[in-house]
């Protein structure tokens, strides 16, 4: 079979060079991945602007609007950590479609991946460490919401999400969701400082090297497995766990990284469950090697289920 991509031009666009967040990560990520052969136009999918009905199943409508009428208040573009424009407007309004497509096309082929995504540090009403609108949170219940055309056997989703910071936001906004478990395995001192109760968090101390961080990696998955019993997987594939990652804080190398992709999608593909792949956190100002990290989940992902 073909891994289905989604990704949109709208990504990348204009950005400060010298911010922290590597905005054209995703505009790098989708030309490598098709200098590989990987991404063609047989198997790349564009998602549209997400509907309003969509993202209100996630978060405050009066927020959404300060946001996309570029009225929040000075506090809350702090928070955000990006500067409001329209592109990040529009940009953002397609991104969590991109992730609810993905889930979508991960139930019909089995594997799905999603070149952008992980935004798990947005809250209900507020943006927070460059995550504005919660992908995560608002692909689960718009699939759960939609669960009688999609033929959803059982209404059970987990997100596994290995970025190194904790999922505050995705755990906040789905607290007390049974339908949906959430869990993060994440550096114990890292942002954010005041951490959220996710359904299962796993924190690692910082300097963890490969053994240890895979093997607990197997253990959360396989816990959280069990304890969901999950028609779909949700796994944050963030890349902020490598050693030199600026934002990062553990000791994993890139062939640990790449192991990590496999261990998972392998599991997944084991027991007949769904995934659907987002790429989560990555900072680097080599941009093209910070792409390549990313890339791993998919081209992992390629030799899993393909």
């Amino acid at each position: 079979m073909t891994v289905p991509l989604v990704t949109h031009p709208e990504y990348s666009f204009d950005f400060p060079s010298k911010h922290r967040f590597p905005m054209e990560k995703f505009r790098l990520l989708h030309e490598y991945l098709q200098q590989q052969g990987i991404a063609t136009a047989a198997n790349t999918l564009r998602p549209g602007r997400a509907k309003m009905e969509l993202l209100q199943l996630a978060h405050c409508p009066q927020y959404l609007q300060r946001f996309i009428h570029n009225r929040q208040t000075p506090q809350e573009l702090r928070r955000m950590g990006l500067p409001w424009s329209p592109a990040l407007m529009k940009r953002t309004l397609i991104s969590p479609n991109g992730t609810f497509l993905t889930a979508n096309l991960a139930l019909q082929h089995g594997i799905a991946c999603h070149l952008a995504g992980g935004t798990h540090h947005a809250h209900y009403d507020a943006a927070s460490g460059f995550c504005i609108i919660n992908d995560l949170a608002v692909a689960a219940l718009g699939i759960l919401h939609a669960s009688r055309k999609t033929q959803l056997e059982k209404p059970s989703l987990l997100i596994f999400d290995c970025d190194v910071h904790q999922g505050d936001g995705t755990a906040n906004i789905l607290r007390g969701d049974s339908r949906i478990f959430t869990c993060s395995v994440h550096c114990a001192k890292n942002f954010p400082a005041r951490k959220a109760n996710s359904d299962m968090d796993v924190e690692l101390q910082p300097g963890t090297g490969d053994d240890e961080y895979l093997a607990t990696v197997e253990r959360a998955f396989m816990q959280a497995l069990d304890k969901s019993r999950p028609a779909l997987v949700f796994y944050d594939a963030g890349v902020d766990v490598y050693e030199h990652d600026p934002l990062g804080l553990l000791n994993i190398s890139l062939a640990g990284l790449r192991q990590r992709e496999r261990l998972v999608l392998e599991l997944c593909k084991a027991k007949g469950l769904p995934v659907a792949t987002v790429i989560g956190g990555g900072y680097d100002d080599d941009r093209h090697a910070l792409a390549a990290r990313h890339a791993m989940v998919v081209e992992e992902a390629v030799k899993v289920f393909a």
